[in-house]
C-alpha cells in the first residue's frame, strides 16, 4: 500500500494530488474488500462513499468539526483515514475495532451511532452547544436517504436554525438496506431530476457578480425570481422550506465535485444540505449488482452465488408465507428489514400483504394495531433492537388495547460482532411490562414453526412475541432434548427429569443460553436438572410447579438484562409463591448485570458478561 499505510490522521490526505487521491481511493477499496469478505462487516455501504469521505476530511479538521454518521455502518472509511488503518484488522473482533462510530475509540467519532435517523438530532445538539459556546466549528451530518424514512430526521429538521454551521450531507444511493420506499425517496428523485438547472444557476450567478455596481442587486432579483419561477415549474424544495440552503445534486463519487460544493457551503456561514448521489458498492462488481446481499456480509462466506443456509429468519419467513397462503387476513410489516428479517418469499407470493414502512418501528406498531383494530392479524417482523425504538407503541397502542398483534422478534439475544448497539437483551424485560403480552423463545426451527403456526391459526385475542436468535439453532440443545429424551411441565415447557421427581438442583432457563445450562450440569451430574421455557410468560404454570416440588436449590439463567427482566420476574414470583415456608429453596439468578460490555481480545461475549459455564459454576461454589 502506497498510501494508506502512511495515513496517521486526516491532515496526511490534504495535500493528496488527484492521481494520488484516486490511487489511495483504489487502496481503501481493497483493503475494503480483503477485510470486511474475511472478518464480515457492512460492504457495499463503505465501497460507496470512499472518495465522499475523503472529501470531507480534506475540507474539514477533525476533531475540531464534528464528523456524525448515520447508523454508522459505513464509517469505516472514516476509520481508515483516523489512524486506525493499522487495527483495521480487528474490525468487528472481540477486543478491535467497533463495526460503527465508538466515542471511547477515537476523538474523530464525535458520536456513537448504531441506528438508523439519529444522527441530525445529535448533529443539531453539537452545533447549537458549538454557537452558544462562541466555537467556529463545523458539524458535518452524513446520512443515506434511507434514514428520511425515519421521523427523527423530520423532527430535527423542524428544529433546524438557518444561522447554524451545520452541514447536512445526503448520500443518495437508493438503498437503505433493501430499495427505499415512500414519497420523501419520490421527493428526490425529483430533486436529482434536474441538475441541468442547477449547473445553469451557478454559471449565471458568477457572471452576475462579475458585474460592476448592478451585478450584486441583479444577483438577488434574480434568485427571487428564480424561486417563484422554479416553485412554478418544480414545485418546491422540501430543504428550502425548511430554511436551509440546498446544493446539489452531485456526483458523491467524484472527490473534486463533492470537495468545491463542500468548501461552498463552509463558505456560506449557514445550514446547508449537500444532496450527493453515489453507487453503492462502487469498485466491486459482486456488490454494484446486488448491494442488497452486500450491505451485510458474513465472515469467511464464498462471494460466489449460492443457496442461502437455514437460518431462524429463513425458517421464519417460508413458515410465514405458507400460513398466509391459507389465512387470508394474515399481514406482515417490516421496518426496511425485508431481507434481514427473510420476508421475501412473503413479499413475493404475497406483495399486497406485506408491508415495508422503511425505518420507522413506532409507525410499524400502531400502524400494525390499525390493522389488528380493524379484522386483520398483523406479525411485526422486527430485530429485537429496534423493537425498543417503538416501546410506547406496544404499550399504548397495542397492549392497552389489548390488540392481537404478532411480534417476531429476530436478532434475540447477544450479537456479538455488531456490539452493544445491537445487543437484542432488552425486548423481554419492556414486554412484561405490559403485564398481557404472551411471550416465546423456541429453541429449533420445528419449535418455531410450531408456535407460529398456532398463533396465526387461532387468532389470539391479545398481543403475543415470538422471539428468536440470530443464524442457526443449536446442534448441542436439540440434542439434549430430542423428542425421547425430554419430558413436558405444561404448554411450551420441557425439563430434561421426571417431572414428578426433580433433582435437588433445577435450572431454569430459555433460549440458546440453554447451552450453558446444559455444560454446568454436566459438571454438576446427577443431581442437577434442566427446565426449558419456550413459554416465557406469563410463568404461573411454572411457579406452580416448583411451589409443589420445591427443589433444594434453583438457578435462573437469562441472556438478558437483570434489571426487570425475566429471571428476577420470575425469581420474585416464586419467592412469593412459596411465602414463608421454611423449606424454600436457595435461588440464584444469573442475566446480564451490565448490558453494555464488550468482550476484549480471547474473550467470548459470554464471559465478559459472565454468563458461560465456567463463571456459573464458580459463583455457585462460592
Amino acid at each position: 500500500m502506497a498510501y494508506l499505510e502512511h495515513i496517521t490522521s486526516p491532515k496526511d490526505i490534504k495535500t493528496l494530488s488527484e492521481e494520488q487521491l484516486k490511487a489511495l481511493c483504489a487502496e481503501i477499496r481493497q483493503t475494503l474488500i480483503r477485510q470486511v469478505t474475511s472478518g464480515g462487516g457492512h460492504l457495499a455501504s463503505n465501497l460507496g462513499v470512499v472518495e465522499m469521505t475523503l472529501a470531507i476530511h480534506r475540507v474539514f479538521d477533525s476533531p475540531k468539526d464534528h464528523v456524525i454518521f448515520d447508523v454508522g455502518h459505513q464509517s469505516y472509511v472514516h476509520k481508515l483515514l483516523t489512524g486506525r488503518a493499522a487495527e483495521f484488522s480487528t474490525l468487528r473482533a472481540p477486543g478491535g475495532l467497533s463495526g460503527f462510530p465508538k466515542r471511547e475509540e477515537s476523538p474523530h467519532d464525535a458520536f456513537g451511532t448504531g441506528h438508523a435517523s439519529t444522527s441530525l438530532s445529535a448533529g443539531l445538539g453539537f452545533a447549537q452547544a458549538d454557537r452558544l459556546q462562541g466555537n467556529d466549528s463545523y458539524t458535518v451530518v452524513v446520512m443515506g436517504d434511507g434514514a428520511f424514512t425515519g421521523g427523527m430526521i423530520h423532527e430535527a429538521l423542524n428544529n433546524c436554525r438557518h444561522d447554524l454551521r451545520l452541514i447536512l450531507i445526503i448520500n443518495e444511493n437508493e438503498m437503505s438496506i433493501s430499495k427505499n420506499i415512500g414519497h420523501f425517496a419520490q421527493q428526490l428523485a425529483r430533486l436529482r431530476a434536474r441538475p441541468g438547472y442547477l449547473k445553469t444557476k451557478s454559471a449565471v450567478g458568477n457572471v452576475l457578480e462579475c458585474l460592476p455596481l448592478v451585478g450584486k442587486p441583479a444577483r438577488h432579483g434574480l434568485s427571487r425570481m428564480k424561486k417563484a419561477l422554479k416553485n412554478s415549474l418544480y414545485g418546491s424544495n422540501y430543504f428550502e422550506n425548511m430554511g436551509l440552503k440546498y446544493l446539489g445534486p452531485a456526483d458523491g463519487n467524484d472527490i473534486g465535485e463533492v470537495e468545491a460544493l463542500l468548501r461552498r457551503a463552509k463558505e456560506s456561514g449557514r445550514a446547508c444540505v449537500l444532496h450527493l448521489k453515489t453507487v453503492k458498492g462502487k469498485g466491486y462488481e459482486p456488490a454494484m449488482q446486488a448491494p442488497d446481499r452486500y450491505h451485510a456480509v458474513q465472515p469467511q462466506k464464498s462471494t460466489d452465488t449460492e443457496e442461502q443456509p437455514t437460518t431462524f429468519s429463513k425458517v421464519f419467513g417460508e413458515t410465514l408465507t405458507v400460513l398466509a397462503d391459507e389465512n387470508k387476513r394474515l399481514c406482515a410489516i417490516t421496518a426496511a428489514m425485508k431481507h434481514g428479517t427473510g420476508l421475501v418469499l412473503f413479499g413475493a407470493k404475497h406483495p399486497d400483504r406485506l408491508f415495508d414502512v422503511g425505518i420507522a418501528e413506532e409507525h410499524a406498531v400502531t400502524f400494525a394495531a390499525g390493522l389488528a383494530a380493524n379484522g386483520y392479524l398483523p406479525v411485526v417482523a422486527v430485530y429485537s433492537t429496534f423493537l425498543q425504538r417503538a416501546y410506547d407503541s406496544i404499550l399504548h397502542d397495542v397492549a392497552l388495547q389489548q390488540l392481537p398483534v404478532l411480534f417476531c422478534i429476530d436478532r434475540a439475544g447477544l450479537n456479538a460482532a455488531d456490539g452493544p448497539t445491537h445487543y437484542g437483551i432488552f425486548d423481554v424485560a419492556f414486554l412484561m411490562q405490559a403485564g398481557n403480552i404472551e411471550i416465546w423463545e423456541p429453541t429449533s426451527y420445528g419449535g418455531l414453526q410450531e408456535v407460529l403456526k398456532k398463533k396465526c391459526n387461532e387468532m389470539p385475542s391479545h398481543p403475543c412475541a415470538i422471539r428468536y436468535p440470530s443464524g442457526k439453532e443449536s446442534a448441542l440443545v436439540n440434542a439434549h432434548f430430542s423428542s425421547d429424551k425430554q419430558r413436558l411441565i405444561t404448554d411450551g415447557v420441557l425439563c430434561d427429569f421426571d417431572p414428578q421427581t426433580p433433582p435437588k438442583t433445577v435450572i431454569l432457563t430459555a433460549g440458546r443460553i440453554c447451552e450453558q445450562a446444559i455444560r454446568v450440569k454436566e459438571k454438576l451430574g446427577e443431581s442437577c436438572g434442566i427446565v426449558l421455557m419456550q413459554k416465557l410468560y406469563p410463568f404461573d404454570a411454572v411457579v406452580a410447579y416448583i411451589k409443589q416440588h420445591k427443589p433444594e436449590r434453583l438457578l435462573i439463567l437469562e441472556e438478558g438484562i437483570l434489571q426487570g427482566g425475566w429471571a428476577v420476574n420470575l425469581a420474585e414470583a416464586i419467592r412469593e409463591a412459596i411465602g414463608n415456608d421454611a423449606q424454600i429453596p436457595a435461588l440464584h439468578v444469573f442475566a446480564i448485570r451490565t448490558p453494555f460490555v464488550s468482550p476484549q481480545k480471547g474473550q467470548t461475549l459470554l464471559q465478559a458478561m459472565k454468563l458461560d459455564a465456567a463463571h456459573i459454576l464458580a459463583e455457585i461454589k462460592a
